[in-house]
């Protein structure tokens, strides 16, 4: 796989306008799917996924081939999201109460147990939504969500266990689910050698 980024980074810098497609093509869903979950928005998720490629082509030269690309790449777009959500807690932002005014009831449970996750992962200190978006939605390993974040595997584990504690704390406070449910689910991660500090 290294030899195939390599080989891709290559065509890139040589201003190769298909492999310039093929690496935009390879990584836009990834890249996107985490700046919509960390930003809670759809129109600063396209803002913000726009600079992370402009970055990352501009940046293309420093990255280093004896390393997976992808973690790289990811590792760019949590910076940027940083960046972002810093300068939009510096300006006023339009606030849109449309989701809380939805009219009649939930028909299903599910549905609103899955909109109170949502809304939890969004309340969420932003190193612990980066985590569990990449974890649980993007389904990458301890090693690279490392990687992309800069911080130890331990660190990511740790920040992992809090963000679905502060979930799970929700959850119940909410009563979605039972205080009881909470408890085993942290003693079953405890018990799978999950860090609480």
């Amino acid at each position: 796989m290294f030899t195939e980024d390599a080989t891709l980074v290559r065509c890139c810098l040589r201003g190769d306008a298909e492999a310039i497609r093929a690496l935009v093509t390879r990584f836009q869903p990834e890249v996107y799917g985490l700046c919509v979950r960390v930003l809670n928005n759809r129109h600063d998720a396209e803002d913000v996924s726009q600079e992370v490629f402009l970055r990352i082509f501009r940046s293309l030269k420093r990255w280093d081939a004896t390393r997976p690309l992808k973690p790289w790449i990811m590792g760019i777009t949590v910076n940027r999201c940083r960046t972002w959500l810093t300068q939009r807690a510096r300006r006023p932002e339009l606030v849109d109460y449309l989701q809380d005014t939805v009219a009649g009831p939930v028909a299903d449970d599910s549905a609103e147990l899955l909109t109170e996750i949502q809304v939890a992962v969004g309340q969420l200190r932003v190193e612990y939504r980066m985590v569990f978006v990449l974890f649980h939605e993007q389904g990458q390993p301890y090693e690279e969500i490392a990687q992309a974040l800069e911080r130890p595997v331990g660190t990511i584990k740790t920040w992992l266990h809090r963000a679905r504690l502060e979930i799970l704390e929700r959850l119940q406070h909410r009563g979605m689910i039972a205080p009881d449910e909470q408890a085993a689910r942290a003693g079953a991660d405890r018990s799978r050698g999950v860090d609480e500090t």
